[in-house]
């Protein structure tokens, strides 16, 4: 029996090394090519033309020093065009396919080392760290990521691919020129600081109702018009005077000119005080 063992040795030696190579290849099959309208979780998959998606990064600013991420990230052409510009870039993708047809396409454009792409429900992933966030989403879909938008760090960038978020206006739009057929116009909303209350000023009380980045109220008894956030931005006119300054979390700087001299003051929240 030993010998027949012997024997048979080299053919078994031989026929594992034959199946080596086939099985190594069957666990490293390259994920397929996405499919045009090719089903997902909640929406079909429809590819963004390459001049969108250097037209969303443009309107957002990418830069090296943003943490970008793409919510549905699909094929990772966003992801990937951002990591291009330096950034660090993320991808939230439910299905398993796509990410890793991402992975091997970023690893094809040499960015690797600066993408990420996850395997996630978009609504129950954290990307609260993201300074700058894009979709292509259905309407209800950003409507319903509206709170979280807004929750996030005041300055923080949106960009939305053809779909609006609900009455949330949007900041900037672009559209794209002919021959642009489908997928043509880019949105960006920038998410506004929160200062809807009251607030204590050396001018006197100034009360704020706000809607996303509009707001109204009054400064003292004059009331104020053209209320405008951008992020932290903030600007206003009250009595006849233009005030434009910054909100940070507690306080409130703004500066004006008026009867031709500089004029400087900081507000703080009316419940914060003591």
């Amino acid at each position: 029996m030993r010998g027949h063992f012997r024997d048979c040795l080299p053919a078994i030696v031989v026929t594992l090394v034959m199946m080596l190579p086939l099985t190594a290849a069957a666990q490293q099959a390259p994920a397929p090519e996405p499919q045009l309208n090719q089903p997902g979780k909640d929406v079909q998959w429809v590819p963004t033309p390459p001049a969108l998606v250097e037209k969303m990064l443009d309107l957002a600013g990418v830069t090296p020093r943003d943490r970008f991420v793409d919510l549905g990230s699909g094929d990772g052409v966003l992801v990937i065009a951002a990591a291009k510009r330096g950034a660090k870039a993320r991808g939230i993708e439910y299905d398993r396919g796509l990410v890793e047809f991402s992975k091997r396409r970023a690893a094809e454009a040499g960015v690797s080392d600066r993408t990420r792409f996850v395997r996630g429900d978009i609504f129950k992933t954290d990307f609260s760290d993201a300074t700058v966030v894009t979709t292509f989403l259905l309407p209800s879909m950003n409507l319903r990521l509206r709170p979280t938008f807004m929750a996030m760090k005041p300055g923080t960038r949106i960009v939305a691919n053809t779909f609006a978020i609900g009455e949330w206006e949007p900041d900037q739009t672009v559209t794209l020129e002919d021959p642009c057929e489908r997928w043509c116009k880019a949105m960006l909303w920038v998410v506004p600081a929160r200062v809807g209350g009251v607030w204590l000023t050396p001018k006197g009380t100034l009360t704020l109702t706000q809607k996303f980045q509009v707001f109204s109220g009054t400064l003292g008894r004059e009331p104020i018009t053209d209320g405008q956030l951008r992020g932290e931005e903030i600007s206003f006119t009250a009595g006849g005077v233009r005030y434009t300054g910054r909100v940070d979390d507690d306080r409130m700087r703004v500066s004006a000119v008026v009867d031709g001299k500089p004029v400087e003051w900081t507000a703080r929240p009316a419940s914060r005080q003591r």
